[in-house]
Order: structure tokens, then sequence, then C-alpha cells
């Protein structure tokens, strides 16, 4: 879309200088000599300052195209609204200028074809079709005025172009909008398989600490628990193994505390850890 932006830009400033210059060089002592220069000067700085201004402004996400847009959407395609209302101004503004510029110089009809993209650019589809065809018939009218008779290339040529470089526009812009839907896919795919990830990495770090907890804590306890148990048999008949069971449990009991604690270093955060 940039390079087709570049070239559709440098086409119209050649098509723009190649008319001047055909004006000057055959019409330079005519009187509207210096309204065709200023026009032309006017032209181009109004064509500057729409791509400058679109340059910096964010573009509006394009629709998917109907091949590539879920089912659901598939069968009613989004509502395309007017554009902002300096874009109509400097659009309108443009195709003014152009206006009188070619009835004045009928040389500068060409410079219509760059503004074909400019106004599938800025409007709404129908609405862009219907200058593109409002740009070719002024255009044909102009150049009959230049021809001495009536020449069929004349009236065939421009819509010829017309269609030609309008389809070429649509399908490019059509391109891009599939560019950019299949990249809003592969960054949703890339979150969700991120997401994916870190959901399997939590399960399997809960299943690891699950297990550990199970090998050390648990059997821990257990063992606790039976060393009690049998020092509580032989409390009365045996205090000095009873003491061996209760001393050999703390123990058991110092190295579980030992051993949750270093769970719970390992679980904290790095910058809480210290």
């Amino acid at each position: 879309a940039h390079r087709l932006a570049f070239v559709v830009h440098l086409a119209f400033f050649l098509l723009l200088g190649s008319a001047l210059a055909r004006y000057v060089q055959r019409h330079g002592d005519q009187p509207q000599e210096p309204a065709v220069l200023a026009l032309a000067g006017a032209l181009a700085a109004l064509y500057v300052i729409g791509r400058r201004t679109a340059a910096g402004a964010p573009l509006p996400p394009p629709t998917p195209p109907a091949d590539t847009a879920p089912a659901h959407e598939a069968t009613a395609p989004a509502p395309q609204g007017l554009p902002p209302l300096p874009a109509l101004l400097r659009l309108g503004a443009l195709v003014a200028v152009w206006a009188v510029l070619v009835a004045l110089a009928p040389s500068f009809a060409w410079c219509a074809v760059p503004l074909f993209y400019t106004a599938l650019r800025t409007l709404p589809t129908r609405a862009a079709y219907t200058l593109v065809a409002l740009f070719t018939v002024f255009v044909v009218v102009a150049q009959l005025r230049l021809a001495d008779r009536l020449d069929v290339d004349l009236v065939v040529g421009p819509p010829a172009v017309a269609v030609l470089a309008t389809a070429v526009f649509t399908h490019m812009d059509r391109q891009a909008a599939r560019q950019a839907a299949l990249i809003r896919d592969l960054v949703r795919t890339r979150r969700e398989l991120a997401a994916t990830e870190r959901r399997e990495g939590t399960l399997a770090e809960r299943q690891r600490l699950a297990m550990e907890i199970h090998d050390t804590l648990a059997q821990s306890l257990s063992s606790q628990r039976m060393l009690l148990q049998a020092a509580e048999r032989v409390w009365e008949t045996d205090p000095e193994r009873a003491r061996a069971h209760v001393g050999t449990a703390a123990g058991i009991a110092e190295s579980s505390l030992a051993e949750a604690r270093r769970f719970v270093h390992d679980l904290a955060p790095a910058d809480l850890a210290g």
C-alpha cells in the first residue's frame, strides 16, 4: 500500500509538471497564463497538504474482505461512514481547483488519474465511484476541446483508463485489508498461544509443588504422627523410649519447617525473596 501511494503521488507531480510545461510551451502568451500557473501551484499545495495530513492521522482499521471475515460477519458488510469534515473539505477544494484548471487548460485533465486514488481513499465506495465517473466525463470533455475533430479514442480512452485505475486501486486496497486482517489474526493467535503457555506453565508448576509437598511435607507429617503415637503407647512403661520418639518427631518437624520455608521462598517474587 505504501509503495502504491508513493507511485501515485509521484505520478501526480509528473503529470502536473508535464501538463504545466506543455501549457507554458504552447500557450505561454495567453492572458490566462498567470491564473493557470497560480491554480497549478494551488493544486500542488493542496495535494501536498492533504498527503501530509493523511500521513499524520491514524488510518481507520480496514474492513476485512468477505472471504476472510468470520462467518457471522460475512453476510452483513460493515457500514462505511463518511470521512471527517476536514478530509471532505480538502478533497472538495482539490477537485474544484482541478476542475477550474482543466477548464482553463485542458492539458491538465490527466492529473485526474492520481485523484482517483485520493477519492477512493477518502470517500465511501459508492461516492468515490460517482466522483471517478464525474472525473472521467470531465476528462473526456476536456480532451474533445483540445481535438479539432471527434475522435473515438478520446471518448473511449479516458473511461478505459478510469476503469483500469479504479480496479487496480480497489484491488490493492483489498489486498492491504487482507494483509491487515492476517496480521491481526497472527497477533491474536500469538497472544492466545502465550496465554495458553502461561496457563500450562502454571498447571505444571502446581503439579510440581503438589508432588513435592506429597513427597516431603506429607510424609514427614505422617512420620511425626506415627512417632508421637508410638511415644504415647510406651509413655508409661518406657519413658526413655517415649522421649526418644518425641525427640525424633521434633527433629522431623524442624526439617519439615525448613522445607516449608524453602517452598515459600521459591514461590515468593524475586524482589520479595530477599
